[in-house]
């Protein structure tokens, strides 16, 4: 896989016409795969490692789907300029995901206690929960720094071998601490005043977080691990629509849901089960810490073998593939020159 430093350098568009977001945010997905330069790659690649990764990347025509190659290569690209980003900048863009990803929660609560008055409580619970995507929307379309959609995209160098594993590990915990104290601040801030705005009540927030915490360990890490191949790929799809629009339709399809079956989400999971904490009377710090650590590993379960390790797998084969197939052309056109010359 190669070594991508940096995203090329991109030509200005001519000033004599007028911008265009979709045509802007085309052009700029896959120049960084067409301008691949040799220098991008690792030392011990050979030229013809190079050519091939070049040749399975390519994705020159916008009318069509993204081919599978470009999507991974874009990928890489995104997550190695993640790497190179200074700490603060990490914590900061984790910090306003933690906070954005809780509007979610502040609005699903606001329609169960509406719905709770006139449908029964489980119904009321479905219903509330295809608000879901609203927080996912804005941080994905904002790129704000969310665990569970990073979590496959920035192991990609590391399997790679491009980074190495504790500066992934590195990343994760500050990325995680960031959405985590984010979370927390808006559910003591934000559900709280919804408290006071009589949006809804304290019996409704211990309703919401039984509805997340009553089940087995076991059960709840199963339901993450889930929900962190469907955040993983959600981040795929993203990546592989080439305008807003389409990845907002993505993002609402794949969070709704999750949203709709309930499934554990460390991130939203974390306001949910704290707010409870903090408001309620159903939530201990024990059983908050037990069920936050239960969702982070399943999720990152989810994120990384079943999307990531998979993903790039398919991958290696299709250039091991492309590099057989040039293999046998190049033995072809050999063996028709030296029968010319006979």
């Amino acid at each position: 896989m190669s070594n991508i430093t940096s995203k090329p350098d991109k030509e200005p568009a001519p000033s004599n016409k007028l911008d265009n977001s979709d045509d802007v945010e085309e052009d700029n997905e896959t120049q960084a795969i067409e301008k691949l330069k040799d220098e991008d790659f690792p030392k011990e690649f050979s030229d013809e490692d190079k050519e091939t990764i070049k040749e399975v990347a390519s994705d020159s025509n916008l009318s069509e789907p993204k081919s599978y190659a470009s999507i991974l290569v874009e990928q890489v690209i995104d997550a190695k300029e993640t790497f190179n980003r200074s700490l603060g900048s990490l914590f900061t863009s984790a910090f306003t995901a933690g906070l954005e990803i809780g509007i979610s929660l502040f609005v699903i609560l606001s329609a169960f206690a509406l719905l709770n008055e006139v449908i029964p409580s489980h119904y009321a619970i479905v219903l509330a929960s295809l608000l879901y995507p609203i927080g996912f929307i804005i941080v994905v379309i904002g790129q704000s720094l969310l665990f569970t959609e990073q979590t496959s995209l920035l192991s990609l160098p590391v399997l790679n071998k491009i980074e190495p594993l504790h500066k992934l590990l590195r990343l994760w915990g500050i990325v995680i601490a960031g959405n985590i104290v984010g979370g927390c601040i808006f559910a003591a801030l934000m559900i709280g005043l919804g408290l006071n705005m009589d949006l809804f009540s304290v019996s409704d927030i211990d309703a919401y977080a039984e509805h997340v915490l009553g089940f087995k360990w076991w059960v709840i890490f199963g339901s993450a691990v889930l929900a962190g191949w469907m955040m993983g790929v959600a981040a795929w799809l993203v990546t592989s629509a080439r305008d807003t629009i389409s990845r907002i339709v993505l993002v609402t399809l794949i969070t709704g849901s999750i949203g709709f079956l309930g499934l554990h989400h460390s991130i939203v999971g974390n306001i949910e089960v704290f707010s409870a904490l903090l408001y309620g009377n159903t939530v201990s710090l024990w059983r908050y810490l037990i069920f936050l650590v239960v969702v982070l590993v399943g999720n990152t379960v989810g994120g990384v073998v079943f999307v990531a390790v998979l993903k790039n797998r398919t991958f290696l084969f299709d250039v091991a593939k492309v590099k057989q197939q040039n293999k046998e052309d190049k033995n072809d056109r050999i063996a028709r020159m030296n029968g010319r010359q006979r």
